[in-house]
């Protein structure tokens, strides 16, 4: 019998084409990865690609090269695009534990030698100079409920606090503001990462994608030479956008609505985990599971879910069943619900037109009125830029400003989002949003979410708690 072997191709020694090329004959080649990626060499693995990858659409060979891509000053708002990609990794800089330069912000391309470029840049400047100005009052407050433990080190004293006081304040950085990301992830999905950017509304974005394919052409010339614009991406967009703006109502004041869900989603998952453990039909599981008595259901559940612990990951069969919510979050909130990418996500752009939330720690710190008028200028620039480019006028919008998404997602991601994000640790923004959505799922599937472990609070305690004001 062969012996087993379990190794690295190491990108030390291979390039990520040669290595996705490797594994890829294994599929013909009874040869061991190591004798295969030895005969290989960059000029003939960029020839496997060009007939393979390229000549007959054999795509997923390029998901075994991986690059790491670090991006280094772009605007929040142009990571949006980079990091809406499903399939990849990313570590941000974070707004919870670092604070901004008064500099540290985009000019968008598309305001050069236009009237509203300086006054965009004093509009930027003033919501900076807020952002700076509130940290000492705040931190103050923060120092005063949070005093420093018996024998506490001034470093961990202010890792302690840092995120309490720089958690409101964040409130007021705008889209523009510049942030770093690592991204790792395969060459498919860079490939397609380009041609989306490449395709995009903004100039910002555009750039970004230009250079990440200079970039990625170095290390896998042949995966991503073929990356361009997309003209179904760019028409059908602006076609959608011009459709989309037409005046149909701003809502019912709802900011948390389950729009949709299966309504034998419960039963539906019960069965799949009956299915995966024995042999019987799904619809013979079905059956049986909705011949079962109250008690039974519950035994049932137990068994699937009972042993959960606090960092398991449930059975896939959670899987089975979906929930779509209508939600009005701020932004500063959206940025951390976006990270949760199983999810089918749905977000509409950045406006001032929701309102935005003010931290009660804002007023208590005595800075409401600076606030108030930071965010209300804010709010006029947006309508300014919004004449002249819609998609330019998301810059100047604060974290503060609430958003409308659509999301999407079955059982199994509601117990990683809502265990998460409702942790004591999270902001209080996010954990509000994860708090609602679990209770709206636990009244119509009572059964399954029970199991879930949140800490112990309410969304209306969060929103008593912790603002002044939604919006």
């Amino acid at each position: 019998m062969p012996q087993r072997e379990i190794y690295l191709l190491s990108p030390r020694a291979f390039s990520p084409e040669t290595i996705a090329v490797a594994f890829a004959k294994t599929s013909r080649s009874p040869e061991s990865f190591r004798d295969i990626a030895a005969e290989l060499s960059d000029e003939k693995s960029a020839q496997f690609h060009e007939k393979w990858v390229v000549g007959y659409g054999h795509a997923s060979v390029a998901e075994h090269a991986v690059l790491h891509i670090a991006f280094e000053g772009v605007s929040r708002l142009a990571i949006e695009s980079i990091e809406s990609n499903r399939l990849a990794s990313y570590t941000e800089k974070s707004t919870r534990y670092q604070k901004w330069g008064s500099d540290d912000f985009w000019i968008p391309t598309e305001l050069d030698g236009h009237p509203l470029r300086q006054e965009f840049v004093d509009t930027v400047r003033l919501l900076f100079k807020a952002y700076a100005d509130s940290q000492d009052p705040v931190r103050t407050l923060v120092l005063e409920r949070f005093p420093r433990r018996e024998n506490e080190s001034d470093e961990a004293w202010d890792r302690r606090i840092r995120s309490k006081y720089v958690d409101v304040c964040r409130f007021l950085l705008p889209a523009a503001s510049l942030a770093n990301v690592g991204m790792t992830a395969n060459a498919r999905v860079i490939e397609n990462t380009i041609r989306k950017m490449l395709s995009h509304e903004l100039a910002e974005v555009r750039e970004i994608g230009a250079k990440v394919k200079e970039v990625a052409l170095g290390e896998t010339p042949t995966l991503v030479k073929y990356a361009d614009v997309v003209p179904y991406w760019v028409e059908t967009t602006k076609e959608l956008e011009g459709l989309g703006n037409r005046e149909w109502g701003t809502g019912n004041g709802e900011w948390c609505q389950l729009v949709n869900y299966d309504k034998n989603g419960e039963a539906k998952i019960l069965a799949a985990a009956l299915y995966r453990f024995g042999e019987m039909s799904y619809a013979d599981a079905l059956t049986h599971v909705k011949s079962l008595s109250a008690s039974q259901l519950d035994g049932l559940a137990e068994s699937l879910l009972g042993r959960l612990g606090k960092y398991d990951i449930p059975l896939r069969e959670l899987e089975y069943s979906t929930y779509t919510f209508d939600l009005v979050m701020d932004q500063g909130a959206y940025a951390e619900f976006k990270r949760h990418r199983m999810m089918t996500q749905t977000p509409q752009k950045l406006t001032t037109r929701l309102g935005y939330a003010t931290p009660q720690l804002i007023i208590d710190a005595g800075f409401g009125s600076q606030y108030e008028a930071a965010m209300d200028a804010a709010g006029a620039m947006f309508e300014k830029l919004y004449a002249f480019h819609p998609n330019v006028a998301q810059y100047v919008v604060p974290n503060g400003y609430n958003r409308r998404v659509l999301a999407e997602f079955n059982l199994r991601e509601a117990y990683a989002f809502c265990q998460l994000r409702s942790a004591s640790n999270a902001h209080f923004s996010i954990r509000r949003v994860a708090q609602r959505i679990y209770e709206e799922m636990s009244r119509v599937h009572p059964l399954l979410t029970k199991y879930m472990k949140l800490h112990e609070e309410t969304w209306q305690g969060v929103e008593q708690s912790y603002f002044a004001k939604i919006a």
